[in-house]
């Protein structure tokens, strides 16, 4: 007895070691689930018709939640209240639907799921999955198809939805403003192809929009809009350009701030230029006096005055060509201003760069005189200067070469400020780069449509790096560039102003057409690059203005 039960031990403790050893090492897991979840069926069945349900049920061959519904799910018509589409934040095998509005009669509803719909253990979308209705006797079957540009980026951005607005005797342009479109898609993503589909025969305006508060109506402050010019009739084969604008609107004011004693600010939204706004004070003694200067970083402008007045309020009227309003700030005992003044740059000085004297506050004397500029030899250099008195700038230009150290002084006296008060003594000192350190590049235009042109180089991000015009000359020098990747745009200046001009919704007017060259530009230190620019082989799309 005591010889078998020593074997059964050895055998026990060679299968407990057997499994000790296997309990170290991670079985495989076999493939990945790369499948994305399967339709089985709904209830009521999908493409249902006389729909009367409040509720509706999507099955699926596995658990799945929804990811991002809020942006992901398109409903067309919009329904207000919004459905409550679950799950969320948890798995299902299903998806449930309940109806809040009250439906419209003899309407196709489509649910597009976007890419929200996803497996629950590899997140693999079921993308595009749509659920059709009808309150009527049929599904509506027309479709319209189009692609959507925005000039900023290279690519448009994400989200923008795609409308359609019924033209009937009710129809007026102001609808998209007040209310929800007809029928509604969305871009998605990245992407910049769109499709409408389930259409009823009818005529209809086509608009895109940036809908930055996702309530399908225009909001000219923060959203951008693009249009169809001309009605669309259903059916139709043809596909839509549809190019999207960030409208620069009439300026409009808040109320004005104490910034420090005699020194108040104007927020404002919208467009605002040194020769279209004005700022009257109301009921303030003779000689009163006042200047105003732009913000550099905000959309704000500064308003100095003087003498101090002992009250507690000051009324102003301000004045755009196409608005005028009365507007109250509120004194109290404040510290004044300091005159000081600050230097751009304050280091590296490019070849083509102007230097910038800025002041902290509005300039009415300066003596040229008195400001000097001597190269690292102590030679003096000859200057140009003006003041931008809208940017309260002082910009000094001058020739420069490679290498080179300027050293710039303003002494006392060369700038008085608006309050009678004079600098001490400025200094500043900038160095030039090395010719080998920059490049240059030749931009040679072909097949331009019509003159004047601006033609521009920009920043991935899309900031101007530099900007040549030309009334009729096809071959355009950029020269002393840093290195980098450039973007290389063509603006159709068309009112000849020297600048790009946005469009106008209520106006019907689209903005000036930009062309890109279709790929980034590679400019290296040390080397000459000849770029030819085929406007016609590449495609036009709009600049949106600037925020």
């Amino acid at each position: 007895m005591k010889r078998h039960a020593v074997r059964l031990m050895v055998v026990l403790s060679l299968f407990s070691s057997s499994l000790s050893c296997a309990k170290r090492g991670t079985p495989d897991g076999g493939p990945l689930d790369e499948e994305a979840p399967r339709y089985v069926r709904a209830r009521p069945e999908n493409f249902t018709t006389n729909f009367d349900a409040r509720e509706i049920r999507i099955y699926f061959d596995e658990y799945v939640k929804l990811t991002d519904p809020q942006r992901q799910i398109i409903i067309s018509p919009p329904m207000d209240p919004r459905p409550e589409i679950t799950p969320l934040g948890t798995a299902s095998r299903s998806i449930r639907i309940r109806i809040n509005d009250t439906l419209q009669p003899r309407t196709t509803y489509t649910i597009n799921f976007g890419r929200s719909i996803t497996d629950n253990n590899e997140g693999n979308p079921l993308s595009f999955f749509t659920y059709a209705f009808s309150t009527g006797p049929y599904i509506d079957s027309l479709s319209l198809r189009g692609q959507v540009r925005d000039a900023l980026l290279m690519a448009p951005d994400p989200y923008i939805s795609v409308m359609l607005y019924e033209v009937d005797s009710t129809y007026t342009d102001s609808v998209v403003y007040t209310q929800v479109p007809r029928y509604v898609t969305n871009t998605l993503d990245s992407a910049t192809t769109f499709q409408l589909n389930n259409l009823k025969e009818g005529t209809y305006q086509l608009v895109g929009m940036r809908d930055v508060n996702n309530n399908y109506t225009f909001d000219p402050q923060t959203d951008k809009i693009a249009f169809a010019e001309e009605l669309i009739t259903l059916p139709t084969e043809e596909e839509f350009d549809l190019t999207l604008f960030k409208e620069l609107l009439e300026g409009s004011f808040e109320r004005p701030q104490q910034k420090n004693d005699q020194h108040l600010i104007f927020g404002y939204r919208g467009l605002v230029l040194a020769d279209s706004v004005s700022i009257s004070a109301l009921d303030v003694p003779e000689g009163f006096e006042s200047r105003i200067t732009k913000d550099v970083a905000t959309d704000t402008l500064h308003y100095w005055y003087k003498p101090n007045l002992e009250r507690d309020t000051l009324k102003f009227v301000v004045a755009t060509p196409r608005r005028t309003d009365t507007l109250i700030a509120r004194l109290k005992t404040m510290k004044k201003d300091t005159l000081q003044f600050t230097f751009e740059p304050t280091s590296g000085l490019g070849l083509n760069q102007p230097l910038k004297i800025k002041p902290s506050t509005p300039l009415t004397i300066i003596q040229d005189s008195l400001v000097k500029i001597v190269d690292q030899d102590t030679l003096s250099v000859p200057f140009t200067a003006s003041y931008d008195q809208w940017n309260n700038e002082y910009l000094v230009n001058f020739s420069k070469t490679e290498k080179q150290t300027y050293r710039v002084t303003a002494l006392p006296g060369a700038f008085t400020d608006f309050f009678g008060r004079e600098n001490d003594t400025l200094r500043s000192q900038v160095r030039t780069p090395a010719l080998a350190d920059l490049g240059n590049l030749v931009i040679n235009l072909l097949r331009v449509e019509e003159f004047p042109v601006i033609v521009q180089l920009t920043s991935e991000k899309g900031e101007v790096a530099a900007e040549r015009y030309s009334t009729g000359r096809t071959s355009l020098n950029f020269d002393n560039i840093k290195p980098g990747n450039y973007f290389l745009r063509l603006i159709y200046d068309r009112n000849e102003n020297e600048q790009w001009d946005t469009g106008s919704f209520l106006g019907r007017q689209q903005p000036e057409e930009v062309v890109y060259f279709p790929e980034l530009i590679n400019v290296r230190a040390n080397w000459d690059v000849s770029q030819p620019f085929d406007v016609s082989q590449t495609r036009p799309v709009s600049v949106p203005a600037s925020e």
